[in-house]
């Protein structure tokens, strides 16, 4: 039997911490690029919902 590691996870062998490291890396990497890209930016979701309450929303006849 694997000589079991303490992890943040609890006691797991090495082959599970590899695992977990590698996971959290990753998971680390999507939110920093996400946030790069602005994916969480609050201010284009604000101005989008602004527009639409401004405008006349659906209603396609006093569209050109």
């Amino acid at each position: 039997m694997a000589k079991m590691i303490h992890s943040k996870y609890g006691y797991e062998p090495p082959e599970w911490v590899q695992a977990d490291a590698r996971l959290d890396r990753w998971y680390k990497d999507k939110k920093r690029r996400a946030n790069k890209h602005g994916a969480f930016c609050l201010e284009n979701k604000a101005k989008a919902v602004y527009q639409a309450s401004q405008g006349d929303g659906f209603k396609l006849k006093n569209k050109g």
